[in-house]
């Protein structure tokens, strides 16, 4: 019988484990959303949405909590600054959404995924829709700042050629 038994072991050693979720966690604050097996997915999403709430909260200690659990000042520092400051919810950041079978050994793959992903992930797209919309102008401008530097570069050359001559 299974009682009081928490958690998955997934065939490792408890120190693999624990390495297994943080890089989990890490992957999925560096690109808001991971696929991986459905299992992983279940236990990643239990480390990462308490790791969330430490973020939301906001604290010197908090922080430090959070990096205890995941050692990675520029995972803990992305969550800290953009993407817990956006997350309205009070709980259920993450969800798990199956998707396919894996060809290799047929598993059940999934996505985890924050559920405001639309709102976290970062909007480049739209200044380059801008440009677009300027047209030829924002294109002759980028065109030239190109051949200017270009341009710099060639004078930067020829005067280290003339440096050498002299010497």
């Amino acid at each position: 019988m299974r009682h009081k038994v928490a958690g998955r072991a997934f065939g490792r050693t408890a120190n693999h484990r624990k390495a297994l979720l943080r890089n989990l966690v890490i992957s999925l604050f560096e690109h808001l959303k991971i696929e991986t097996t459905v299992a992983k997915a279940k236990e990643t999403k239990r480390m990462a949405e308490r790791v969330i709430t430490l973020g939301k909260k906001g604290d010197i200690h908090s922080r430090r909590l959070a990096l205890s659990r995941i050692p990675n000042k520029h995972a803990v520092t992305k969550l800290f600054t953009e993407i817990a400051p956006k997350i309205e919810r009070s709980s259920g950041y993450l969800r798990v959404l199956k998707t396919r079978f894996r060809a290799g050994d047929n598993s059940d793959m999934a996505i985890l995924e924050f559920v405001d992903y639309d709102l976290l992930k970062e909007e480049p797209r739209e200044e380059k829709k801008e440009e677009k919309k300027k047209g030829k102008s924002a294109a002759k401008e980028t065109k030239a700042k190109e051949t200017k530097a270009k341009e710099r570069k060639k004078e930067k050359k020829a005067e280290k050629k003339e440096t050498k001559k002299e010497s």
